[in-house]
């Protein structure tokens, strides 16, 4: 006769579940299910316990879905495995999740499991040549209202991928802010503190809000942006709404908040008398210490004029890197032009030749030289009586036209400054 019987999940069950999941955690095996997803199981799906006495030394936990049940959770007790138990409480749970009216019940397991008699016993087959995919959902239910109110967003996860060119930016960006906040793990091994804050810097038009958006999506991060000029509208003020923003960020387990033109409410201090906004200034260097307390956040701030802020802003304890983002690059310029270029001529346009002569633009130049040149092509093949189905489209010429005809964002002085404050100012 048996030592031990099975019966159905009773909430009292839940303390012998846990023990369970820390004997299987202690044996360094590996869990499919986290343990939040086997206890809401237990309570809403269905669950099978084996029990000596009052002990619960086995438990088997299934959810169905549609004609497909899956097994949650299956374990023994290290002194009464061999026994048959494993083999007894699949039966029993395969009864109980008959009325769904299943027509496969399936499992995962783990390379490290290593107990899997008890599958092979009830029937079930190894399949081979499959793979396991799994993605974690970033912000969970309960965040997305506070998201919402925030105007934040989960950004496309291609956006980082879709920087081209700009390698020393992204090489640095990558080892700096994400490989440190994607592994904190990792980076706690090793001594790392992952970064709280960084200030992009650089001319007017280089892409600042582009690479902030890009490693919110690298990290699969929520995305907040803080425009101080909605804020100033508020009721309470600047100072307040910006104390009250960095609030509801709070209620956020992970984030990237971006400022953008920061300098507006982080000027140098002084004059008499003291400038309005100098309170608000106050109130932002009071407000990123304690951001910096909380884990799984990160302050992007971006200004045009690096050299107008506040000493005491871009200190060592507020920001961690300082980083210089310039003008494209070549391959940077390259994938520019070929993101506004028209499928239908893009491989009759002499891109090299549009390389070369918008050095020096920035991106909102090379986008403002693409569009200028499609608008200019499209009314001169009106003016000509051009078939609106025939082939047609701008070409290098006009490309080249409308790069002569674009003034450029960034002037030979302002790269100039821009070289001398990575000297003195950058932080990398």
């Amino acid at each position: 006769m048996n030592e031990w019987r099975i019966r159905d999940f009773h909430a009292d069950d839940l303390d012998g579940i846990l023990r369970l999941w820390e004997e299987i955690s202690a044996a360094r095996t590996d869990h499919v299910y986290a343990l939040s997803e086997v206890l809401a199981s237990c309570q809403k799906d269905d669950a099978v316990v084996a029990v000596h006495g009052d002990e619960v030394v086995g438990a088997a936990v299934g959810r169905a879905a549609h004609a497909q049940g899956w097994i949650v959770f299956l374990a023994t007790t290290g002194p009464w495995q061999s026994r048959g138990i494993g083999s007894a409480l699949l039966a029993a749970l395969e009864q109980r999740m008959a009325p769904h009216g299943l027509t496969k019940l399936s499992a995962l397991m783990p390379e490290t499991a290593t107990r899997v008699d008890a599958f092979l016993n009830r029937g079930f087959e190894v399949k081979s040549h499959l793979s396991y995919f799994e993605r974690r959902i970033p912000v969970q239910g309960q965040e997305l209202r506070a998201l919402a109110d925030l105007g934040g967003r989960l950004l496309p996860r291609d956006l980082w991928a879709g920087v081209g060119g700009m390698v020393r930016e992204k090489e640095l960006l990558e080892r700096r802010l994400v490989m440190p906040l994607a592994r904190p793990e990792m980076a706690d091994r090793y001594g790392v503190m992952p970064p709280k804050a960084v200030v992009l810097f650089g001319p007017p038009g280089t892409g600042k809000t582009t690479f902030a958006k890009a490693i919110a999506s690298r990290l699969d991060w929520p995305f907040v942006e803080v425009f101080p000029s909605r804020l100033a509208t508020d009721p309470q003020g600047l100072a307040g709404a910006l104390r009250e923003t960095f609030h509801r960020i709070g209620e956020l387990d992970h984030v990237v908040v971006f400022i953008d033109e920061v300098e507006e409410i982080a000027a140098k201090r002084g004059g008499e008398p003291p400038s309005p906004l100098q309170g608000v200034t106050n109130e932002l260097l009071k407000l990123i210490p304690a951001f910096r307390e909380q884990s799984g956040r990160l302050l992007v701030c971006a200004t045009n004029f690096i050299r107008t802020l506040d000493s005491a802003f871009l200190r060592h304890g507020r920001f961690d890197y300082v980083v210089p983002i310039g003008l494209p690059d070549a391959a940077a310029r390259q994938a520019i032009w070929e993101r506004y270029i028209p499928a239908a001529v893009a491989g009759t346009v002499d891109l090299s030749a549009l390389v070369a002569a918008s050095d020096g633009f920035s991106p909102a130049d090379i986008e403002y030289a693409a569009r200028r040149a499609s608008q200019q092509a499209l009314e001169e093949a009106l003016s000509r009586g051009v078939a609106e189905s025939a082939p047609g489209g701008p070409g290098t010429a006009d490309y080249l036209a409308a790069i002569l005809g674009t003034r450029m964002t960034v002037s030979a002085q302002v790269a100039a400054e821009f070289l001398e404050d990575i000297e003195r100012l950058a932080r990398l």
